[in-house]
């Protein structure tokens, strides 16, 4: 099926991460020219970019730096021309669980900055990119986690942020994104666990992976390209040109309980 996406410019956030290599490899494999943003791991993107050649511009920003992401815009507006579309996959978290009445303000602050002023600053900066050169379509896909439709004990700084970016950011959006470009969507994925380097402590523990699938129905847990997947589908127009405002969860059906 043709995507539509070749010769396409999309900016990915998070770019040297697991979902992002995927996400990445996948829109390139479509003919997409891709801004493959990083913060520190610029090896992961120097990988994509030995892989796939001029097709791959690295963008180093600290996403949590106003200045800095609006330099990567720029950046990447020089380098790729006008930029259709942009995935914000960049978000971090604290590693240790930490239940509310225990955790700091510093640590709160803290998940705030990385998971969600950051995507504030990447959405700001694609819908300003809009503003300069309107165009009919573009597309802008935030990616959120099942913590935010399940929430997630012990890691409820994580889980607010990306619900509120996964339901208040994503469905105010998709109404001020067609003032800049008419056909212009907004939609979020939502990944539940995933096998990446981030979490390969819990999914390379059998019994730890075992309580995790006792809430799947399919009985896995998804690999990087199934996430990516759902979010190249959202990125092109002529696959899910009248998609918008939707969250879309990767999770094998995932519920909020144990099914067996």
């Amino acid at each position: 099926m043709d995507s539509g996406l070749a010769g396409r410019a999309v900016l990915v956030t998070g770019a040297s991460g697991g979902i992002g290599q995927a996400i990445c490899r996948l829109l390139a494999g479509e003919g997409a020219r891709i801004g493959a943003h990083y913060h520190t791991n610029r090896d992961g993107v120097m990988a994509l970019s030995s892989e796939f050649g001029d097709a791959i511009v690295p963008l180093q920003a600290d996403l949590r730096d106003e200045t800095q992401a609006d330099a990567m815009f720029a950046r990447a507006a020089d380098a790729l021309g006008e930029v259709s579309g942009c995935v914000a996959n960049a978000a971090s978290r604290f590693d240790s669980p930490c239940p509310l009445h225990e955790m700091s303000l510093a640590q709160w602050r803290g998940t705030m900055d990385a998971a969600l002023a950051s995507v504030f600053l990447t959405a700001r900066g694609f819908l300003r990119h809009l503003a300069a050169a309107p165009r009919d379509e573009a597309s802008l896909v935030l990616i959120g986690s099942t913590a935010a439709v399940f929430g997630e004990a012990d890691y409820t700084d994580y889980a607010s942020a990306k619900a509120a970016l996964a339901y208040g950011m994503t469905r105010s959006l998709k109404n001020e994104i067609v003032r800049l470009a008419p056909r212009g969507r907004v939609n979020c994925v939502c990944p539940g666990w995933t096998r990446t380097p981030m979490a390969r402590e819990a999914t390379g523990d059998p019994a730890a992976l075992e309580r995790v699938c006792a809430t799947i129905p399919m009985n896995k847990i998804a690999t990087p390209e199934d996430v990516a997947g759902a979010v190249v589908y959202l990125v092109s127009d002529r696959l899910a040109g009248h998609v918008s405002g939707e969250v879309v969860t990767v999770a094998g059906g995932m519920e909020g309980r144990r099914l067996r």
